[in-house]
């Protein structure tokens, strides 16, 4: 029976993610002690956003959530802390991610400082301002507006524990090392069902009212390469999906999950464990 095994947010893009027992259900993605996926950004010196794609060391920042403040570690670097209460006075900045731009809050020049020497680059933290105004592409979200931040370009991210051990299964038998899950980034996990079959679900139903759809199957960028541990780059599983996971539905690309938008249940609470029901799409298989 379909379960929810794992639930993570990323509090800011492309830095460690904290591994939930719990979070609010918003529309525009995961939230827990008053922090939502995604709600924080590094930019360069031009507002363009900034990733592992380019720095994998972001994967080492870790990020916790201490009382009403957003604390972010590395090694050999006191911890930076971010309260969670907004400035009256923050200056806003033009930021881009992807092709949309945007007026963001700039989080100051002590968070500026900190992550410019971490990164070993000039670069600012911003965040998603409370009145921000950013939505999924209604290519695939058809008449639903679905709200998101500073992800790459929905609200959430699911892959099944039986996708991963497909994977892990080929790269064994290639003499490769198997991944942990941390390196696909998603927010939820679930076990109990086939290989691939959250490609082919219709919806995802639990029983406190809440129903995710299924929008787009996520191509898959070389940030699979990173070990999301220490930020060191090697192998990517990328490399071993390629041989069977193009996607004629994405022009041919690799995928790897599905992104996910929430239909109904905001603000209601998922829970690790959570048993779902998974009608399929029969029609796409």
């Amino acid at each position: 029976m379909p379960a929810i095994s794992e639930l993570t947010i990323y509090p800011i893009k492309s830095c460690a993610g904290i591994s939930l027992s719990e979070a609010v259900m918003t529309a525009s993605g995961l939230r827990h002690a008053g922090v939502s996926d995604r709600e924080w950004m590094l930019v360069d010196t031009d507002g363009l956003f900034l990733t592992q794609r380019q720095y994998p060391r972001m994967a080492s920042l870790r990020v916790t959530v201490v009382e009403d403040v957003l604390c972010v570690d590395t090694v050999q670097m006191a911890t930076l802390r971010i309260p969670l209460q907004a400035a009256t006075d923050v200056k806003m900045i033009a930021v881009r991610v992807w092709d949309f731009e945007m007026q963001a809050e700039d989080a100051g020049d002590s968070a500026a400082a900190w992550f410019s020497t971490a990164l070993e680059t000039t670069c600012r933290l911003v965040r998603f301002p409370a009145q921000g105004k950013r939505f999924a592409n209604t290519k695939w979200t058809g008449d639903t507006l679905a709200p998101t931040r500073f992800a790459d370009g929905y609200p959430m991210l699911l892959i099944s524990e039986a996708s991963l051990e497909d994977l892990n299964h080929r790269a064994i038998a290639q003499g490769r090392t198997a991944v942990p899950m941390n390196r696909f980034r998603p927010n939820i996990v679930i076990s109990g069902i086939e290989a691939f079959e959250e490609d082919y679900a219709a919806s995802y139903l639990l029983d406190n009212g809440i129903q995710l759809r299924p929008v787009k199957p996520c191509p898959r960028c070389p940030i699979p390469a990173v070990d999301q541990s220490d930020g060191t780059v090697g192998d990517n599983p990328v490399d071993i999906l390629q041989s069977y996971r193009a996607n004629p539905i994405v022009d041919g690309e690799i995928t790897f999950g599905m992104n996910v938008i929430l239909e109904q249940g905001e603000g209601k609470i998922l829970r690790v464990g959570d048993v779902l029901d998974m009608p399929l799409a029969f029609d796409a298989l």
